[in-house]
């Protein structure tokens, strides 16, 4: 154990005296010193919560014979961040986070970890971390919040962003708009559809590294503390055993995950993050692969914003386990694969029941034949582009129209709310890559404007930023490469037309090769001046197919 080289012998007497000025007995110094980074701040609605959970962690730790040492990892609210300059910094934390939770285990030398991430980038980031550190480690997340409801109807906070667009559009008033305010969002937790946060919680089940019910729980229930208590006794069993992310986050988990992200119809930032994670464990990932996948994998879910249920019916009908084993009877998973209750995926698939058949839908009942994200390929995408198949209306999943251009979210959403978006466009917004933004910002405010304003089965919106797992509609994002780089998407004029054509996986700018370079020569690519940590950031990223991973060349 770790504790061997850095407690145990006369050589350490000097740490021990540092252990001894923290109050820690001599009985606590001799067992297995085990790290708790807990995400609470006070900002954040999905992190107000994660001090009760670290305590019930820590409670956990010490019945099990363990010493709980808790420390700090920051996080951003996507939802507060929304819509102006603080969302170039959401996606950069997640390399923060990795980082600076590396750094603080290597230099204090736990044996074990639990982690405790809730909102967006906080989840991913601790993820790269266990699999960068590679020691002991399971994951509880504070759980996702309740649905409000307004007029009898179960809302969330993308129903909140698309009110605002129906105020814009006259279709509400003031005092409607107030009511969405005070009541879609009544509890703490992760916002409550199956939003990026909520996506990669599930999924983090699904990896293997979280224990049953740690996607969906809500925050407010009491089972959520008793979950944490069990994260906690269960990080001895894995250090007892020496079972590590490692050995849990192989490729075939990582399909896995790929897998249940299409049948639960998870973010589109999923192709952002689970890239990054693979990277951090050594594995392949092929973006080719994911339409591969999807091809044979049903959408057995259709939570919010795609449909009308949230992650607390997800919770009712089964959770994450119940999906998976409506997975596992299609052969479409390699239950094989370690898991952190140091049992196989099978194992722990024996006994579950699919409890609401309508929450999670049989796969002769599936909302679709093919999974819920879709990566497009075509000239204005030569990397690939991604789009939430699953919250795309029909008549939108094939759609060819005139391009409106804009350098900016900001320049896009005055055009919206200006009345300047007409049925059949496709909007463009660049230069919002991961080096372009720079910080690949989420757009809920531009996709909730037009849905809100009822043009989300007319109009297509296309970046080569980001959009919200709070999105619905022809969103499509992660355009690679970005047009920071050079890439077909800062050469798009309004007036060009593009067709998009989802159940084929195809994007086209119907402009000449001839006509395209014309226009690299003409048109000088856009550079923003920015400073400090942005700087530095957009010197290194990487292209949103790779993950937008930091190079570490």
């Amino acid at each position: 154990m770790i504790k061997d080289t850095i407690v145990d012998g006369f050589h350490n007497a000097p740490h021990r005296s540092l252990y001894h000025a923290l109050g820690m007995t001599e009985e606590e110094q001799s067992r297995p010193l085990i790290g708790v980074v807990c995400s609470y701040n006070e900002i954040v609605p999905g992190h107000i919560n994660l001090d009760k959970i670290a305590q019930a962690v820590k409670l956990g730790v010490a019945m099990a014979g363990g010493t709980p040492i808790m420390f700090p990892a920051i996080t951003v609210c996507d939802g507060i961040a929304m819509g102006h300059t603080g969302m170039k910094y959401s996606l950069v934390t997640r390399d923060l986070i990795a980082d600076s939770t590396e750094a603080m285990v290597r230099a204090h030398g736990f044996d074990g970890l639990v982690m405790i991430p809730n909102c967006d980038k906080n989840v991913p980031g601790l993820l790269m971390a266990a699999a960068r550190l590679n020691i002991p480690t399971v994951f509880v997340s504070g759980g996702p919040m309740l649905a409000g409801r307004v007029n009898g109807k179960k809302r969330s906070l993308s129903s909140m962003f698309e009110a605002v667009g129906a105020y814009n559009a006259g279709k509400i008033n003031e005092e409607q708009l107030t009511e969405f305010e005070r009541k879609v969002c009544p509890t703490c937790g992760s916002c409550s559809g199956m939003y990026t946060a909520n996506s990669m919680n599930c999924l983090t089940e699904v990896l293997g590294m979280g224990l049953k019910g740690n996607g969906t729980i809500p925050a407010v229930y009491s089972a959520r503390i008793e979950l944490a208590k069990h994260a906690g006794m269960q990080v001895m069993e894995l250090v007892k055993k020496n079972i590590r992310p490692r050995d849990i986050m192989t490729a075939a988990a990582i399909k896995n995950a790929i897998t249940a992200d299409m049948a639960l119809g998870c973010s589109t930032n999923s192709m952002l993050h689970l890239p990054a994670i693979a990277n951090e464990c050594e594995v392949p990932f092929d973006l080719d692969e994911v339409n591969a996948i999807s091809e044979k994998t049903p959408n057995l879910c259709h939570l919010a914003p795609a449909g009308p249920t949230y992650m607390e019916d997800l919770n009712e009908a089964g959770g994450v386990h119940a999906v998976l084993k409506e997975l596992e009877a299609l052969n479409l998973l390699d239950t094989s694969v370690m898991t952190c209750t140091g049992k196989t995926m099978k194992e722990n698939l024996e006994g579950v029941v699919n409890l609401d058949e309508e929450v999670i839908r049989k796969p002769d009942n599936a909302f679709g034949k093919t999974g819920g994200i879709a990566v497009l390929k075509g000239n204005l995408a030569p990397d690939g582009c991604v789009v939430k198949r699953a919250a795309v209306a029909q008549e939108m999943l094939v759609h060819e129209g005139p391009a409106k251009v804009y350098e900016s979210e900001e320049a896009c959403i005055a055009a919206i709310y200006g009345g300047k978006i007409e049925k059949g466009d496709v909007v463009v917004i660049r230069y919002e890559g991961p080096a372009g933004g720079p910080g690949m910002r989420e757009m809920l405010s531009p996709t909730s404007a037009i849905a809100g304003m009822g043009l989300d089965k007319d109009v297509a919106l296309i970046t080569d930023g980001r959009f919200s797992g709070a999105t619905r509609g022809a969103s499509i994002g992660h355009v690679s490469p970005e047009a920071v780089s050079g890439g077909p998407i800062a050469y798009v004029k309004d007036g060009d037309i593009i067709a998009i054509d989802i159940p084929n996986y195809k994007i086209e700018l119907k402009v000449s090769a001839e006509e395209l370079a014309k226009r690299k020569a003409e048109m000088p690519i856009k550079k923003k001046e920015v400073s400090g940590y942005l700087k530095r950031y957009a010197a290194q990223v990487s292209s949103a197919d790779k993950g937008a991973i930091i190079n570490q060349k």
